[in-house]
């Protein structure tokens, strides 16, 4: 038998349950994949916190995970190419990787990077391809100054090395007292800012004169919102993942997994953020590990904010 957190109804992190599963035979075009790391996203939560259109329950938990390919189905073939039986994996836009072992569509299975730990590719994805889509649909090229907001996060530091990798300069922003926080935006190639007040006048400070074309918001705050539309002319080159209801008062993108036009470029992403991974463009800083048993007080770590890096739950 496997085990796997699930949510029996719309409500908190401390009403999941780990269950014993049966993990049925991968069926044609499907994979049966032992887990070896679990990734931890505030959406695991989110999307189970209320009851939603078109949520059912029970629900497993998780969209992200790296393991071991267990055991293939007919005409399986993986979003990279063939898969054998003990092949080394991601999977990504899956459900309930919360678990032991799951089977999955083949087509979001793909080889891992080989210069990536387990927890570090369960926890690539989701984030990667969420940072591709706000660099596409703000248009951002090379030799163009960007504000992110909440640079030092999940989605942030994955924004500022493909950033990077495009010639895109960044300035993010950081907690005011927070010079780790300060020190990864660095790491990465970002110039920091401390959000508060005169958030504004610092980061035209830091743009040296240079226009700030694009501002990509993962932090949601009416400051991040304000001072984004107070210095980018378009507002079609604002997006923000966070804010919905800002996006819509104030004209400027919104972007979320559960979009269909956002579900399907996350889908083509993929495959480039994992070869940026491979190629050593990519990282995924981790601030720490759970056992899978502990994935309620793994989820609260993460949901509390501002973890230091990403986190994976280890069966």
């Amino acid at each position: 038998m496997a085990q796997q957190w699930r949510a029996w109804e719309p409500g908190p992190v401390e009403n999941w349950t780990f269950d014993e599963i049966e993990v049925p035979a991968p069926g044609p075009g499907e994979v049966t994949i032992r887990v070896r790391a679990a990734g931890i996203n505030p959406a695991d939560a989110k999307h189970v916190a209320a009851a939603r259109p078109g949520a059912t329950f029970p629900t497993p938990i998780g969209y992200e995970l790296s393991g071991e390919i267990a055991a293939v189905g007919p005409d399986a073939v993986g979003g990279s190419g063939p898969l054998s039986v003990g092949d080394e994996v991601v999977a990504f836009r899956v459900q309930g990787a919360y678990a032991t072992e799951l089977t999955v569509p083949a087509r979001d299975v793909f080889a891992k990077p080989g210069t990536l730990s387990h927890a570090e590719a369960a926890n690539l994805l989701l984030a990667g391809t969420t940072a591709a889509e706000m660099i596409q649909v703000t248009r951002a090229a090379a030799g163009d100054t960007v504000l992110l907001h909440a640079a030092a996060g999940a989605v942030g530091v994955s924004l500022l090395q493909q950033a990077r990798v495009l010639g895109i300069r960044v300035i993010g922003t950081v907690g005011p007292e927070s010079e780790s926080s300060a020190a990864r935006v660095r790491q990465y190639g970002g110039i920091p800012v401390a959000y508060g007040e005169g958030l504004r006048e610092r980061v035209l400070d830091a743009a040296g004169g240079e226009p700030v074309v694009a501002a990509w918001d993962a932090a949601g705050t009416d400051e991040a919102i304000d001072v984004s539309v107070a210095l980018v002319t378009e507002r079609d080159r604002i997006v923000t993942i966070v804010s919905p209801q800002r996006a819509e008062s104030d004209g400027i993108l919104w972007i979320a997994g559960a979009r269909p036009e956002s579900a399907r470029f996350r889908d083509i992403a993929r495959a480039r953020v994992l070869e940026l991974a491979a190629s050593g463009d990519l990282e995924v800083p981790i601030a720490r590990t759970f056992p899978l048993v502990d994935a309620v007080e793994a989820v609260t770590f993460v949901m509390q904010g501002h973890p230091g890096g990403k986190v994976a739950l280890l069966p």
